[in-house]
């Protein structure tokens, strides 16, 4: 039976991935921070899919607790083949804000410090056995120019293209799940105004991890679901920085 770990196993984004994996047969690790819905979520995908769940309570802000889990990423005892590093939230603060860094660093310590560290650590003992996959959840975000949260996004996308290099011919592959704008309480706990937004620049959340997965078993590198999506990355890709600095100011704005 495959095993995947999953961190911000509980909501969003990570419980579709749960659900979904659990529904194809996999094993699975749950990662978050609070053990009663941690337990609850177990329970719940056991129940439904008769699939063995394991449980790990771990605040990825934390490096001793980030280290538990890499541990758990290189033990060789029912291995980890997927690791699907979810756990994240929004960084809705201006970086001229005086107290930005109560912001950023939380940010760091979990989507730029713990990504590469179970990122790697999963390539380390997935390479030494000669398979598995990696995902990395990243964003759009990553390729433009919304503040802090961009940034740690922009990290996560290069970060997994650069693990890709590394482990050619290993194996293993690394996957950037970068999407727009998913049907998912994310939003609102980051406090942003989505009011404005059209319906079709919106993803539902299980239509992403459907995508997102068959983008990890095809071993592509940076995922982007949804043609408009694919086209914007694009975009940004082929505009001039000066342009996409102006459409960032102008999204921005509309926050």
């Amino acid at each position: 039976m495959p095993r995947a770990l999953i961190t911000g196993a509980t909501s969003g984004i990570g419980a579709e991935f749960a659900a979904q994996l659990a529904a194809k047969g996999h094993a699975l690790v749950l990662v978050a921070r609070n053990t009663d819905r941690l337990a609850e979520k177990a329970a719940e995908l056991s129940d439904r899919y008769g699939i063995e769940t394991e449980v790990l309570a771990a605040d990825l802000a934390d490096p001793t607790q980030v280290q538990t889990v890499a541990e758990r990423l290189l033990t060789n005892d029912d291995p980890i083949d997927i690791l699907i590093n979810n756990a994240g939230f929004g960084v809705h603060a201006r970086l001229l804000d005086p107290d930005v860094m109560d912001n950023v660093t939380p940010a760091i310590d979990v989507m730029i410090t713990a990504v590469t560290t179970l990122a790697t650590a999963a390539a380390r003992g997935m390479t030494e056995r000669g398979s598995g996959r990696i995902l990395n959840v990243s964003s759009v975000a990553g390729f433009v120019a919304l503040g802090a949260y961009s940034a740690v996004k922009a990290y996560v996308t290069a970060l997994t293209e650069s693990l890709a290099v590394e482990l050619r011919g290993s194996g293993v592959t690394t996957t950037a799940l970068c999407p727009g704008w998913v049907r998912t309480e994310f939003h609102t706990r980051a406090g942003i105004n989505t009011t404005k937004l059209p319906g079709p620049v919106w993803i539902d959340v299980d239509q992403l991890v459907t995508e997102a997965l068959s983008d990890l078993h095809r071993g592509v590198v940076v995922s982007v679901p949804r043609p408009q999506w694919k086209a914007t990355v694009i975009a940004t890709r082929l505009l001039p920085r000066g342009v996409i600095r102006w459409v960032s100011a102008k999204i921005k704005s509309s926050r």
